[in-house]
């Protein structure tokens, strides 16, 4: 949901920050005090299209700034994830910088982004409705998503989609195989060559390793065992050996260690060098013993080893890649041997079509039962939002051959009134009409939708009494599950909400600019009844607004 909304100098704005709350928040004013300019403002953020106008008269730049809480909003986390711009752990911070030469710069946490890629993830976040620039509903794949949402059908049309990847896989496999045939021959023939010469090698994996240690031995070995013997004979054969010399030292200290005690520091030095001498010895001499020159051995290892290294320069790898070289031979091998003819590639594709094809049969029957209660749901909702007599339609257009999307395509058809036609859903006419139809097709997908922020504008346009009574608890119960908010001018709407802000206009410095103020009940009784009595409030109208304050939660 959204948190918060910073502005500054936007349009009448000069600076404005703005908590947001759950539930249904309308915004209330006088005619031109600039309550869709916040709306604009949180629009421009979400990657709509910016003016120079946009900056305030006489500012260099407009800044806007939304955080958004985006626990549990798997989608949104997902997409920022996948495009290296998670922040803070739940929180999504949105920024847009608009120059005073029209020039625009736009920010997700902290790092510079697209305008694509604000609107992207702003279609997560946030749906605007009543405006076409920013509305979700009025893009099929939307409408599909959402019939598909409706109807507990996503897994089913994940399915397909997987199920058509994998049959264009065989597609191209099979017009690769038939476009190449003549390279691919070449191809195997000199895998299987390089397979069977790397294979009679029978390298051993780390033998080349293993090898090269025991050259370095046997090559050195006379060497190795002069330097042993001349080890073993200085720690303890010679004349003057040092572990004879040592133990003499030892020995003499011993025996006067009882004249001056402060020997004992001495000797507890000079005991463990004793051991470890005894020890270096011990392990000199078995060295020693396992050294031998063999000549024979030397060879057949130097021959090894060039046999290896030749491999190796002909196909021009360090020699321990070799056995990688080998498996990879093999798995291209395998690639290419699967199916290794254009008539088995050709069963191999058939098999997916058609696999693929029975899934997307199975969506398409299930969509067609979602999209007739659908219709049917929406088409109830309209008859109590001033549209008596109009229809809400789902068009399921089959498609000749089955797409990662299914048989058909999916659009949303609306009547607005009896005896009209029905045309798509984004040719509505009347802003006020679509947001209202929006707000039906909402409530009634309430359960399934995704966007976790739903802004009504213009819903109200055309309609009073009974049916703005009846639109202000349908928002009312559409905040229950979404953080919902509506700019409005009728009071029985306003009185339905669980906040209220009242926009105004004030003059400063000579310039006009937009203030906000967050009601409280008493603010708000005042607010209601001058929106039931204009000018003049009178006591009855203060009355009026009370009893509908006081009918909101019934």
């Amino acid at each position: 949901m959204l948190r918060s909304l910073s502005i500054r100098d936007f349009v009448i704005v000069d600076r404005m920050e703005l908590e947001f709350s759950s539930g249904f928040t309308v915004l209330t004013g006088e005619t031109g005090a600039g309550k869709s300019i916040l709306i604009d403002a949180l629009a421009l953020v979400l990657g709509e299209r910016a003016e120079a106008i946009a900056v305030r008269s006489g500012a260099e730049r407009a800044d806007i700034s939304a955080e958004f809480d985006t626990a549990g909003h798997r989608q949104a986390g997902h997409w920022l994830a996948e495009n290296d711009l998670s922040g803070d752990e739940d929180v999504c911070l949105m920024r847009r910088v608009v120059e005073a030469s029209g020039r625009s710069r736009g920010f997700v946490n902290g790092r510079p982004v697209t305008l694509a890629q604000l609107r992207e993830l702003g279609e997560f976040l946030v749906d605007i409705h009543g405006q076409h620039q920013h509305q979700s509903l009025l893009r099929t794949a939307a409408q599909r998503e959402l019939l598909d949402a409706y109807g507990g059908l996503a897994q089913s049309a994940a399915k397909v989609r997987e199920r058509y990847r994998a049959w264009q896989k065989r597609q191209e496999d099979r017009i690769a195989f038939e476009t190449n045939a003549a390279a691919f021959a070449a191809e195997r023939e000199q895998l299987e060559w390089q397979v069977r010469e790397l294979e009679a090698l029978h390298l051993a994996d780390g033998e080349w390793i293993e090898l090269a240690a025991e050259h370095a031995r046997l090559a050195h070995a006379a060497s190795l065992i002069e330097a042993a013997q001349a080890g073993t004979e200085a720690l303890s054969e010679a004349e003057n050996s040092c572990i004879a010399q040592l133990n003499g030292v030892i020995n003499r200290l011993n025996a006067l260690i009882e004249h001056d005690g402060r020997l004992r520091e001495i000797l507890d030095v000079l005991e463990p060098a004793q051991i470890q001498l005894q020890e270096a010895l011990y392990s000199l001499r078995r060295y020693g013993e396992r050294l031998e020159l063999d000549p024979q051995r030397l060879r057949e290892i130097e021959h090894r080893l060039d046999t290896i290294h030749s491999a190796a320069r002909k196909y021009r790898i360090p020699p321990e890649d070799l056995s990688a070289r080998l498996a990879a031979a093999k798995a291209r091998l395998s690639d290419l041997g699967e199916g290794g003819d254009a008539e088995s590639l050709r069963r191999l594709e058939e098999e997916a079509h058609a696999a693929c094809t029975a899934e997307a049969k199975m969506l398409s029957a299930a969509r067609r039962k979602a999209a007739a209660k659908l219709a049917r749901e929406v088409t109830q909702a309209m008859q109590t939002l001033a549209m008596a007599g109009g229809r809400f339609e789902v068009a399921l257009a089959e498609l000749p051959e089955v797409t990662a999307h299914g048989l058909e395509n999916v659009e949303f058809l609306v009547a607005s009134h009896k005896g009209m036609a029905t045309h798509p859903l984004g040719k509505v006419a009347s802003g006020g009409e679509l947001s209202r139809l929006s707000l039906a097709i909402q409530t009634v997908t309430s359960r399934v939708a995704q966007v976790p922020t739903l802004i009504f504008d213009e819903v109200d346009a055309g309609i009073g009494g009974r049916v703005a009574e009846i639109v202000g608890k349908m928002l009312k119960r559409l905040g229950q599950t979404y953080q919902v908010m509506c700019i409005t001018h009728l009071p029985q709407v306003a009185a339905s909400a669980d906040q209220q802000w009242q926009v105004s206009k004030t003059t400063a410095n000579g310039k006009v600019v937009s203030r906000l103020t967050v009601l409280d009940e008493e603010q708000r009784l005042e607010e209601i009844a001058r929106m039931l009595g204009g000018v003049k409030i009178t006591e009855t109208t203060r009355k009026h607004a009370a009893e509908m304050l006081k009918s909101r939660d019934q």
